[in-house]
């Protein structure tokens, strides 16, 4: 006997096919099974921006779906937005009338270049652990050591101007450390570091509050990112090489529903230095204490080896289910700074497994 479809079936089955098909062709022009561990991928573009691609003469349109290459500049017309991936966490943001090279995509010796214009910089990462990001202008060169928000300002025949709004950067000439809440110029002769004053703490222009938008964006992103979607991408996904290894922080998930990658960490506990937090992670601590109450959340037990439960692939029934942040945390106005409200969740060091030291981000100057 012939089974009949009413309409309405045939309607969900052809947008799913749709979906299905949408999913799998973006994917395979950015990665091919929707999570990378590469750095240099377009994940926001808004206004004009143009794209050289290393040994070409000619600049070409920037493309969405464009990943960028060892040697690749990226220039912005004045009303120019982009956003560029990093190491997975990180995030560069490219003002307008600005122009960025990315010196090396490798992780372990990843550099980028803002020749002039201006840029951010969100770098997430655990408490006390060490990042690699390498930024050079015309004037300076520096690396980003602590998950944190940074902005720069190039005037090529002029000076360079580096504020840290949060985080820790390494001057690579002198190896001065200069922490949250300072400014340094390098002009051609000098290099002056001052305390931001009251004005500059303040200061939010446009490119700022775009900035904010993208992480708190990203975030929901994170969050968005269901079961089935992870399951399908992780079991799918060959090249956890690097991002398995003591030093991978997580991945960039891809998510369609989003269209963007965002961040995936491998423990519970990240969160962006605005305050949004990454809820969504592949591997979950047997427990820990969270919320407004104070409970203990505990994972459903019969874990392979009783330890971190991972996900996939965990024998006591996949990924614990994550608790959602409070309502009151995260991006809004006067929220907790971590984005969990009470007492956050210690994370966890990937070199040991171990929880790392607690320590409270600062909260945003104007917050």
């Amino acid at each position: 006997m012939r089974k009949s479809f009413c309409l309405p079936q045939l309607s969900i089955l052809s947008v799913a096919l749709i979906l299905c098909c949408s999913i799998v062709s973006f994917a395979q022009n950015r990665e091919k099974f929707v999570i990378s561990a590469r750095a240099g991928g377009i994940n926001a573009i808004t206004g004009g921006a143009t794209v050289n691609s290393r040994g070409d003469s000619g600049w070409e349109q920037l493309m969405i779906t464009d990943d960028l290459n060892s040697g690749d500049r990226v220039r912005t017309a004045y009303d120019g937005r982009v956003e560029i991936l990093l190491n997975p966490g990180s995030y560069l943001r490219l003002g307008g009338n600005s122009e960025v090279e990315l010196s090396d995509n490798s992780l372990a010796t990843l550099e980028v270049r803002l020749l002039r214009g201006m840029a951010i910089v969100e770098a997430t990462g655990a408490d006390g652990l060490e990042l690699n990001i390498g930024i050079s202008t015309p004037h300076a060169r520096l690396a980003i050591v602590r998950q944190g928000l940074y902005r720069l300002n190039v005037v090529p025949e002029d000076a360079t101007e580096l504020i840290v709004r949060k985080g820790r950067v390494i001057l690579s000439d002198s190896h001065t450390k200069v922490k949250g809440g300072n400014k340094v110029v390098f002009s051609a002769t000098n290099v002056s570091v001052a305390k931001l004053n009251d004005q500059e703490k303040k200061v939010k222009d446009e490119v700022e509050v775009w900035s904010k938008e993208r992480a708190k964006t990203l975030a929901q992103a994170n969050s968005r990112i269901t079961n089935r979607m992870l399951t399908t991408a992780l079991n799918s996904y060959n090249g956890f090489g690097y991002p398995f290894s003591n030093r991978g922080l997580g991945v960039w998930f891809f998510n369609a529903r989003s269209g963007c990658y965002t961040f995936l960490p491998f423990y519970y506990g990240w969160g962006s230095p605005y305050g949004g937090s990454y809820s969504t992670s592949i591997y979950y601590p047997p427990a820990y204490t969270g919320g407004s109450n104070g409970s203990t959340y505990h994972p459903p037990a019969g874990g392979s080896n009783g330890g971190s439960q991972p996900y996939p692939g965990a024998s006591g029934g996949g990924r614990p289910a994550t608790p959602n942040p409070p309502s009151s945390g995260g991006f809004g106005n006067g929220g907790a700074s971590g984005g969990f409200g009470g007492r956050e969740p210690r994370m966890i060091n990937p070199d040991t497994g171990n929880p790392m030291p607690r320590k409270n981000l600062e909260k945003m100057p104007g917050q």
